[in-house]
């Protein structure tokens, strides 16, 4: 078993900052990755951005790339979404999950952990 607690969602203006984060805990040495989705009302959940947890290899979104980061702490068990030039599109609830197989990393079906969500809400 594992679990997986996010953290740090809020309500920010358009072009503003958030930094979300992970909490893992139990089963992780099984972890290849930990990824982060989001899913906003009336869409299907789609994929953010995604880490290795072994040698830190990073996946983004063509929607987020070179605005959002991810990144792991393994002494501390956390995985974080760094996330600035928010837009209002970037609104939704976004979740953190974890998956031991290798790929598809893109795909929500991969992962078989999920923590319980985190409203981010961009104001324009």
């Amino acid at each position: 078993q594992m679990q997986l607690v996010e953290s740090g969602g809020g309500l920010v203006q358009a072009g503003g900052s958030l930094r979300l984060s992970c909490a893992a805990s139990g089963r992780t040495f099984t972890t290849y990755a930990v990824g982060w989705f989001r899913q906003a009302p009336g869409k299907e959940r789609e994929f953010v951005a995604t880490i290795s947890w072994s040698i830190g290899r990073t996946y983004f979104a063509d929607s987020v790339k070179g605005r959002f980061t991810i990144s792991r702490d393994r002494a501390k068990s956390t995985v974080s979404l760094q996330m600035n030039s928010l837009k209002p599109e970037d609104t939704a609830v976004y979740y953190c999950a974890s998956t031991p197989i290798r790929e598809p990393l893109q795909i929500p079906s991969t992962y078989d952990y999920w923590g319980q969500g985190t409203q981010v809400t961009v104001s324009s």
